[in-house]
């Protein structure tokens, strides 16, 4: 049996998304998620309107359920290379990518519960699963668990004061693209948790492994980040080449293109 999975994307429009066989869809009911998600993103707005727009127009396609999805540009090619760091429990994003994009599709999740679930997955051929996370460092990090134990994403600061957090292994993306030898990714997607602003840094300190597009979560006005962080990350991947093409309803999700 095939699981079809109906959601919203950040623009409202209802799609449907048939997942392959053996994928275990988040226990939570899909409707609800969406439901949720909606009044989320309408209080955010109203509360905290996004801190940037898009400044550069290019056709993109949005992909995945509306928690877990993203944009992806209609001018990538068949056969690209995307790096998907933070998958927790929901990869429609990348599954749809291969569906639809015929990319193939490297993910990056340290944390047991994400593991745990991936490998219970039966996932395509294109779908090629690390247990290691992205850092600005090669070793090991602290990673905090969430509050509520039915949530999945581990984050870089504790959510409160008796977090007790596990350690993990975590390279730098120059390393990662050494130890699996497919060269520079076309496309990097991050949503890890607080950990993107040191990782953005280092990314864009070598220039021969900037992605062509880069998908970020930023997460400033949670775990104690403060807005001008992103503020400041936004202005550094500009300022190595990067156009912004996407920012979501929320202001949290942000998509950039590299070059004119």
């Amino acid at each position: 049996m095939r699981y079809i999975q109906r959601d919203k994307n950040c623009s409202g429009l209802d799609r449907r998304r048939t997942m392959p066989d053996g994928y275990e869809p988040s226990p939570r009911p899909v409707w609800t998620m969406s439901i949720l998600t909606f009044v989320k993103n309408k209080i955010r707005q109203r509360i905290n309107p996004p801190l940037h727009s898009p400044d550069y127009e290019a056709a993109s396609r949005f992909l995945g359920s509306a928690y877990g999805g993203w944009p992806l540009l209609e001018t990538t090619q068949r056969g690209a290379i995307l790096f998907s760091f933070g998958l927790g429990e929901d990869i429609t994003f990348d599954l749809a990518a291969i569906d639809k994009f015929g990319v193939s599709v490297f993910g990056f999740d340290p944390t047991p519960k994400s593991a745990g679930w991936i490998k219970r997955q039966q996932l395509p051929k294109a779908f090629n699963f690390h247990q290691v996370g992205i850092a600005d460092f090669d070793g090991s990090a602290e990673f905090f668990p969430p509050e509520n134990d039915k949530h999945v994403s581990f984050s870089a600061t504790p959510s409160n004061s008796t977090s007790v957090p596990i350690k993990a292994e975590v390279l730098r993306l120059s390393t990662l693209i050494e130890r699996i030898g497919v060269g520079t990714p076309d496309v990097l997607k991050m949503d890890i948790e607080g950990f993107e602003y040191a990782v953005i840094a280092d990314v864009l300190s070598k220039s021969d492994i900037r992605p062509k597009q880069l998908l970020v979560e930023f997460h400033h006005g949670m775990y104690g980040i403060e807005i001008y962080r992103t503020i400041e990350a936004v202005d550094q991947i500009k300022k190595a080449g990067y156009r912004l093409f996407f920012v979501s309803s929320v202001g949290r999700e942000y998509g950039f293109v590299f070059g004119p």
